[in-house]
């Protein structure tokens, strides 16, 4: 069964989780809306891999910058600060793959079900704390 949810601006869909990959790997599947941009951040637990289904993505990996197209992916090992954005005028979907699994606990969490409705953010800092992640400054940030 999938679920999904808004955070941070992104529709997100989670595919697969913990509970059907053993905790092996989180598959999913995230709407992103023009302009939308994580904050600058980390995983310390798990690794993150991004494909491009439609759209254009860009990338920051430590201070490398890659700009994602349709069927294009991008590795981000565990420990690396990265930025994920849509910054063209039109919308981006794409899939990730974590693993091990941590991500999708997040995303279930904190994210909400109405778009303009904005997350506990208490909530989000205790679950990416007790998951590993690492947030290292505010959207609009480039690591």
């Amino acid at each position: 069964m999938t679920q999904s949810f808004w955070l941070l601006g992104t529709h997100l869909t989670i595919l697969a989780d913990r509970t059907t990959t053993d905790g092996k790997y989180d598959l999913i599947e995230g709407y992103f809306p023009p302009g939308t941009q994580t904050p600058p951040h980390r995983h310390t637990r798990y690794s993150e891999q991004i494909y491009v289904l439609e759209g254009e993505l860009t990338a920051w990996v430590n201070k490398n910058k890659v700009v994602l197209s349709a069927g294009e992916s991008v590795f981000i090992p565990m420990g690396t600060p990265h930025v994920v954005a849509a910054l063209s005028d039109k919308p981006a979907r794409g899939l990730t793959v974590s693993a091990p699994s941590g991500f999708a606990q997040l995303i279930e969490a904190t994210g909400t079900l109405n778009e303009n409705e904005a997350p506990d953010i208490a909530l989000f800092n205790r679950i990416s704390s007790e998951i590993g992640d690492e947030i290292l400054g505010a959207p609009g940030d480039i690591p």
